[in-house]
C-alpha cells in the first residue's frame, strides 16, 4: 500500500513538473512563457533566472542593436530577442519578441518549425505584406507576425513589391523564416 501511494505521489509530481516546464514555452496573445506584455525590464533577471541575458551596454563598439536584449539558454542556444519600448528605462516593457527556439509554441502548436499551412489551418490571417525579400503574415489573434522568405514563393511573385499577395498564392509548404510577437 505504501509503495502504491509513494508511486502515485512520484507520478503526480513528475506530471506537474512536466506541465510546468511546458508552460515556460507556451505562446499566447499576451505572453511567451513567463514573459508577459506587462513585464518590465527590471524583472527580466527573475523571469529568465535560469538563462543568460545579453543587454546593450552604451559605448560598446561591438553591440547588437541599441534596443535589443538577447536571451540565451545556459548551454548557449539562442531563445529570444526582446525589444523594449524605451531604451535604458528599467520600467519599460517589451514591445517585440523574436522567437528563435522551436520549443516555444502557441496553444495550437505553431512554432518556428511550422509552415504556412499550419498557420492558415489554425488561425485567421489578418494581413499579408509584400516586402523586398519576404512576405509578412500577420495573425492578430496571436499578436504575431510570421516572416516567409520570398524564395519559398513561386518565381512570378518574388520580384514585384507592388503585387498584392493572397494567401492562396503562398505554398502550403512555405517555411517560417522569423516569428515575432508584437505587443
Amino acid at each position: 500500500m505504501k509503495k502504491t501511494i509513494l508511486s502515485l505521489a512520484v507520478l503526480a509530481i513528475t506530471c506537474f513538473s512536466c506541465s510546468t516546464k511546458n508552460d515556460s514555452f507556451t505562446i499566447t496573445k499576451d505572453s511567451i512563457g513567463e514573459l508577459t506584455k506587462d513585464t518590465q525590464l527590471k524583472d527580466l533577471e527573475t523571469v529568465f533566472k535560469n538563462d543568460s541575458i545579453v543587454k546593450y551596454v552604451p559605448g560598446g563598439e561591438f553591440t547588437v542593436s541599441i534596443n535589443e536584449i538577447e536571451i540565451f539558454e545556459k548551454g548557449g542556444s539562442k531563445l529570444l530577442t526582446l525589444s523594449p519600448t524605451q531604451v535604458m528605462d528599467s520600467t519599460s516593457v517589451i514591445k517585440t519578441v523574436q522567437v528563435f527556439d522551436s520549443r516555444y509554441k502557441s496553444d495550437k502548436g505553431i512554432s518556428t518549425l511550422s509552415t504556412f499551412k499550419d498557420i492558415q489551418d489554425n488561425y485567421k490571417i489578418s494581413s499579408i505584406d509584400n516586402l523586398i525579400n519576404s512576405v509578412i503574415v500577420s495573425v492578430n489573434e496571436l499578436n504575431a507576425s510570421f516572416t516567409i522568405d520570398k524564395k519559398e514563393l513561386p518565381s512570378n511573385l518574388r520580384f514585384d513589391m507592388s503585387l498584392h499577395i493572397e494567401a492562396s498564392q503562398i505554398p502550403d509548404t512555405a517555411k517560417i523564416k522569423y516569428f515575432f510577437l508584437n505587443w
